[in-house]
């Protein structure tokens, strides 16, 4: 019997378990930081992205390659009473739009979701097999 070192449905199913994980940490951390005008830098926050990629040659799991920030425009309000408003009153707000990061939240979960739908067919299959194997 040859044995492959190619990923298993487990192991592809942990990787994207652990990928939406993180995901979803960084679409809570865009969520949490929709109003934030200063980072502490002196700069409004900036959205984060994860960046995906395959682990191997593309036949195994996946993982975050990296988070970047979303380097888009910032979009300035009027807010003449704000700590943060220049001489004009405009305030540069973050570049989150809540509505986006409720769609990548929900697309998150779902494929998380579909994730632990894999690890619990797979373990279903093992009980069977044990099963027809007494």
């Amino acid at each position: 019997m040859e044995i492959s070192n190619t990923f298993g449905p487990v192991d592809v199913a942990i990787s994207g378990l652990r990928a939406q994980d993180k995901n979803i940490e960084i679409i809570s951390s865009n969520v949490a930081n929709a109003q934030t005008t200063d980072n502490g830098k002196g700069e409004p926050y900036r959205r984060l992205e994860a960046i995906f990629k395959t682990d191997s040659d593309g036949i195994g799991g996946v993982n975050i390659d990296e988070i970047t920030a979303d380097m888009s425009e910032l979009p300035r309000i009027l807010k003449p009473g704000h700590p943060d408003a220049d001489e004009q009153g405009y305030v540069t707000m973050p570049n989150v739009n809540l509505p986006i990061e409720m769609m990548n939240l929900n697309m998150a979960s779902r494929l998380y979701q579909a994730n632990a739908a894999v690890l619990k067919r797979y373990q279903k299959m093992v009980e069977t097999t044990l099963e027809l194997l007494r």
